[in-house]
């Protein structure tokens, strides 16, 4: 990872050259119905189609191909609870490299079957930052493999960042970009792309309310770690990432918290009006402008949908 500085537009820029021929150019979807339900003009970048059914494979990939020749052949390690794992796992086969997966015991099944499906090695580990850290650090001793983490990594930051790019080329014009934020990868990223692209555009973090240190972050002006977050969107648990914090602090205009039983109606409003699976996390940009009606009416809203990967019960 580049310490040197933080990334700019321009990396966000050579991230897509890198990535677009292996990633999904995802679809931009909108509904009159929820648009006459929210009094808003809401378009939706759909990445819950994209390959590993989440924004993340955008990063991993461009975590992979950055590799040099050396790096590869002992290929690539991370901790993940679910869509990174399986996102590097992917990223990893198609390049035909090794991954290796440190992975939480109670990660949710449907993306422990993912990432197996994807021929990584997974360890499992007791949940907590400590032993996922404590994990990866022993295997890597072991193995060589080079670390990517799932958001505090300049690649990674780059690489999500081209979500928003596309969004904005292939969308109409919008005032608000709603993104959710849990590590931070895809907020900063978008924040990169939406302001190079127009700096007048809203940039909106959208995060459950029972996992809000992006807003004690944001807000008080000093990184708050996750502390017991307690939250159906399981993908928004983990804490801002040290590089993600930088540059949401100085570009970020606003993170709104939303309750879990507005997501979970936003889910099901994915699910009846547009016949699309979103998962929780990946459904809290609609459930903002939900819980927030009178802000967001008669504004011309774009929201990222992250991911749509959802057990079968």
């Amino acid at each position: 990872m580049n310490e040197e500085r933080l990334p700019v537009f321009q990396d966000v820029l050579r991230a897509y050259q890198c990535i677009y021929k292996q990633v999904h150019r995802t679809p931009v979807l909108s509904s009159e119905a929820i648009n006459s339900m929210t009094g808003a003009t809401i378009q939706f970048k759909c990445e819950n189609f994209q390959k590993v059914g989440a924004f993340k494979f955008r990063g991993a990939s461009h975590a992979v191909l950055s590799l040099k020749d050396h790096e590869l052949k002992k290929g690539v390690i991370t901790h993940s609870s679910g869509n990174h794992a399986a996102a590097l796992a992917l990223a990893a086969r198609m390049k035909g490299i090794p991954a290796y997966i440190v992975m939480p015991e109670n990660s949710p099944q449907i993306k422990k079957d993912a990432v197996a499906g994807y021929g990584a090695h997974i360890i499992f580990c007791p949940p907590g930052l400590e032993f996922r850290e404590q994990y990866t650090q022993e295997l890597i001793k072991e193995t060589g493999a080079s670390f990517i983490h799932p958001y505090d990594d300049f690649k990674i930051i780059a690489g999500q960042g081209t979500a928003a790019f596309e969004f904005l080329n292939d969308a109409a014009e919008f005032d608000t970009l709603i993104v959710p934020v849990g590590g931070g990868g895809l907020l900063s990223g978008s924040l990169l792309s939406a302001k190079a692209w127009d700096s007048s555009i809203q940039v909106i973090a959208a995060e459950p309310i029972g996992a809000d240190d992006a807003w004690k972050s944001f807000y008080s002006g000093r990184w708050h770690p996750s502390e017991n977050p307690n939250t159906i969107a399981d993908g928004l648990l983990t804490s801002l990432g040290k590089l993600n914090f930088r540059i949401i602090t100085s570009m970020l205009d606003e993170v709104m918290r939303v309750p879990d039983e507005v997501i979970v109606q936003a889910m099901q409003l994915f699910w009846e009006r547009m016949k699309i699976v979103v998962e929780p996390s990946g459904a809290i940009g609609l459930a903002a402008v939900l819980a927030n009606p009178d802000y967001f009416r008669g504004k011309r809203v774009g929201v990222i949908i992250s991911g749509g990967n959802l057990p079968f019960k």
